[in-house]
């Protein structure tokens, strides 16, 4: 799992870096920076189950509503057949920038959500020192 989290590490910061040219940078810099963060810790085997669940929830409620947004998911699948999104690294059909942005927001919560499982497995294996009395 360190060599996990060393790579999500670098791939979260290379994400990040590339969001100087989107539309919301303010926004999406930051979900990306968090999730590297917690990468950097994973891989430092330092676990922290509640800023896996703060992220993991508000990245799928985020994820939810780009289903049903405008330009989302559905309108995608429904509207533009599931066109292909990697044509050119320009957006430039509104449905791919918000289509992108979802599958970002899965890898999110998959990479988090890896990271939460495997460290309670980890809590698990940790003997509980008894104290002096």
């Amino acid at each position: 799992m360190k060599i996990f989290n060393i790579v999500w590490v670098v791939l979260f910061i290379i994400f990040a870096g590339l969001q100087y040219n989107d539309p919301d940078p303010y926004l999406w810099m930051p979900i990306y920076l968090y999730c590297a963060w917690f990468c950097y810790l994973a891989a430092k085997k330092e676990f922290y189950p509640l800023g896996y669940a703060v992220g993991i929830i508000t990245f799928t409620g985020y994820a939810i509503y780009k289903i049903f947004d405008n330009n989302g998911l559905i309108d995608w699948f429904e509207y533009h057949h599931a066109e292909s999104l990697v044509q050119t690294m320009k957006a430039e059909k509104p449905w791919v920038e918000e289509v992108r942005e979802f599958f970002g927001l899965l890898i999110c919560v998959g990479v988090l959500a890896a990271n939460w499982v495997y460290g309670a497995k980890q809590r698990k294996k940790v003997p509980v020192k008894k104290g002096k009395r």
